[in-house]
């Protein structure tokens, strides 16, 4: 086994793989950028070393950089972990140049799987079944717009060098392929340094299931059974779980036997993923319900994001596989050895906001709580993270804060405890994900196993813009917070009592909050006897609170709730085990003579790198119309007119990084 380590890699998966090198008494080495200087992974390690700057491509894509950390550090091999530089075969192939082990697949398979378009020639050869597409090296647009027709739409672009729903695009119609094809080249040159696309008919009504497998230096391969990866939003995955539901013994053993096929095509060693398209259809004979045909999509020759639910369903650790692989060990189980126990979920948990078209989010973790977890190992709850309370989440790197994963018998158990899960992780300080996620778990498609990546779209209406605390809770938690708090401030001097006693009559004190994007007026009564009744909007109801451990009992109404407030500025983060809400309470006073926001200007909703802009000075533009792209955190937004009107000045050019709240452009309106 190696004495030591470089892990080439930040964030959650440097943790992750830092955790199994130090149960198997391996030595590890940390890179970081300026952005991550005192980040978890670089404590999680032995040693660590400055690579550069925060921008990826001045650190964690510097592969040079990286060699040199590990020869300089004695370190014996080096592990990509997943993204930047794990699926490089210049980088597999330059460690090889360097005398170092690349804990992963040789740069030759890299390289054939890496284009997705040369892949699915391969996959062809090998028998694997294919979706039909365009898969050629001519990327005229003009050609391509035809092949599109020919397929017949909807059809799919996809950057053939891409991943993780990078350079991606479905077109519904042909008026809109040429402005779709320009995104997903753009996208694709700036995140893969390679434009060229493949075109694939879009299946309706897809689900994604990817196969996990292993191959060693022997010539043994196994696949370690399904992941369902069907929850997706942006064409990225939200929810993936394992075992897939629905999947027959005949079905799993066709799709593995297909996927080692994938990988022994490639002499694949290590860890890698091969994913498939299934499509659903009807069967003839109604009693037989859905059947599924499958197509491969690609092979991710890495350890994917969501490797977690497999370990979780077999008792694996499929790092310490791919370590022992690496060394040039057998795989440790043959095929036969291998068994399917329980159901696992995997939630990730985003830095975004939902309600915003997934806007990502940047912040601080002001408050970061979790449920009673293990980290980076099997556990019924685990939650496998690269952060902590206190940390930032920047424009620098890909979104995610954390992966939720839970273990059951059954699947109904997981997602009870899943949603438990979700309840107790308490993010404040930027906007999450962690709502939404719950109303996914609770919705009927998800709950009932309805599969397929249109599930949100579908479910629109009971995952967006929900508000399950409601404001008259979330005002009676921000009233006890608040008195809680006066409480803390009152002495032993009667004359410092702030509950509004008074010797005869009521005390009346009239509130303001807003929730939800609109204002709501309240009053607050106290009785002679103490006794608090609160009106919210009209509706007036008993109120009374106590605390109960960390938190409050509220009683509003006849409802008797536990809620977690935690209060920033004037906005309280109220967390119950219905949902949480944020109320800001509003004082008249202080924002007395602040006037209404100016309009006709549009600003940058979270920093980064203005991309295009689709309008000059003097244009007449419309409502909704998009007038700019901007680049953060890996993928492009566009930006919309807020109002009709005349563009009067442009403020930035392509290429110029923003802040978040800067002004892009002028609109006169």
């Amino acid at each position: 086994m190696f004495k030591k380590i470089l892990i080439a890699n930040r964030g959650e998966i440097a943790c992750r793989v830092a955790a199994t090198a130090r149960r198997m008494a391996v030595k590890t080495v940390a890179v970081y950028s300026d952005a991550d200087a005192a980040a978890k992974h670089v404590q999680a390690c032995d040693e660590a070393v400055h690579i550069g700057g925060s921008a990826p491509e001045d650190s964690y894509l510097r592969w040079e950089r990286i060699i040199e950390a590990a020869k300089a550090t004695g370190a014996q091999a080096i592990h990509p972990g997943y993204g930047f530089l794990s699926e490089n075969e210049a980088f597999a192939s330059a460690c090889l140049e360097a005398g170092l082990v690349f804990i992963g697949p040789p740069a030759s398979a890299i390289r054939a799987m890496g284009l997705k378009a040369q892949s699915k020639q391969l996959m062809e050869k090998a028998g694997v079944p294919l979706v039909p597409g365009y898969h050629g090296a001519d990327q005229a647009p003009a050609l391509l717009a035809r092949e599109a027709g020919r397929i017949g739409y909807p059809v799919l672009i996809k950057a053939s060098a891409g991943g993780g729903g990078k350079g991606m695009r479905t077109v519904d119609k042909a008026e809109d392929f040429a402005a779709a094809l320009a995104s997903c080249q753009r996208e694709a040159r700036n995140s893969f340094g390679d434009e060229a696309v493949l075109v694939e008919k879009y299946v309706t009504r897809p689900r994604h299931i990817e196969i996990q497998v292993f191959g060693d230096s022997q010539g043994n391969y196994v696949y370690l059974f399904e992941r369902d990866c069907s929850v997706q939003r942006r064409h990225q995955k939200v929810l993936e779980e394992a075992p897939a539901p629905g999947m027959t013994p005949a079905l799993r053993k066709q799709m593995g036997e297909a996927a080692v096929a994938a990988a022994r095509a490639v002499n694949y060693v290590g860890a890698g993923t091969v994913e498939f398209i299934v499509e659903q259809a009807k069967s003839v004979d109604s009693s037989r319900g859905d059947s599924m045909n499958f197509f491969f999509m690609e092979m991710n020759t890495r350890l994917q994001v969501e490797h977690p639910v497999t370990e979780a369903i077999t008792g694996l650790d499929l790092v310490e596989w791919q370590l022992r692989v690496a060394c040039g060990e057998p795989l440790p189980l043959r095929q036969e050895q291998l068994r399917i126990d329980g159901h696992a979920i995997e939630a990730r948990i985003c830095a975004e906001n939902p309600d915003n078209n997934f806007l990502p989010a940047t912040g601080t973790l002001r408050v970061y709580r979790k449920p009673e977890c293990s980290s980076f190992e099997r556990a019924p709850v685990r939650i496998d993270d690269g952060v902590r309370e206190g940390d930032a989440i920047s424009p620098y790197y890909d979104s995610m804060i954390a992966k939720l994963i839970v273990h059951a018998d059954t699947r109904e158990q997981a997602l009870a405890r899943l949603d438990e899960a979700l309840a107790a992780t308490h993010i404040v300080g930027l906007a999450t994900n962690v709502q939404f996620l719950r109303h996914v778990v609770q919705s009927r498609s998800f709950a009932q196993a309805d599969l397929d990546t249109a599930l949100i779209p579908r479910e629109a209406a009971v995952l967006f813009n929900q508000q399950p605390v409601g404001l008259e809770l979330a005002a009676a938690a921000a009233v006890a917070q608040t008195l809680l708090d006066e409480q803390a401030l009152e002495g032993n001097d009667p004359f410092s009592r702030r509950d509004g006693w008074r010797s005869h009559g009521v005390a009346t004190r009239r509130l303001e909050f807003q929730f939800g994007g609109e204002q709501a007026k309240a009053q607050l009564v106290t009785s002679h006897d103490g006794g608090l009744q609160l009106t919210v909007n009209g509706r007036s109801f008993p109120l009374t609170f106590r605390r109960q451990g960390s938190g409050l009992e509220i009683g509003h109404g006849d409802q008797r709730t536990r809620a977690l407030i935690y209060t920033l500025g004037e906005t309280d983060h109220v967390f119950t085990a219905r949902g949480a809400a944020q109320i800001v309470s509003i004082d008249l006073l202080a924002h007395a003579g602040e006037g209404v926001a100016e309009g006709g200007r549009l600003t940058a909703p979270m920093p980064g790198k203005v991309v295009s802009f689709s309008v000059k000075a003097g244009d007449k533009v419309s409502k909704g119309q998009a007038l700019a792209v901007m680049e953060a955190m890996k993928m492009e937004h566009t930006i919309a007119a807020p109002a009709d009107g005349t563009v009067a000045e442009l403020l930035y050019a392509p290429g110029d990084q923003v802040a978040e709240g800067a002004e892009l452009l002028k609109i006169a309106v």
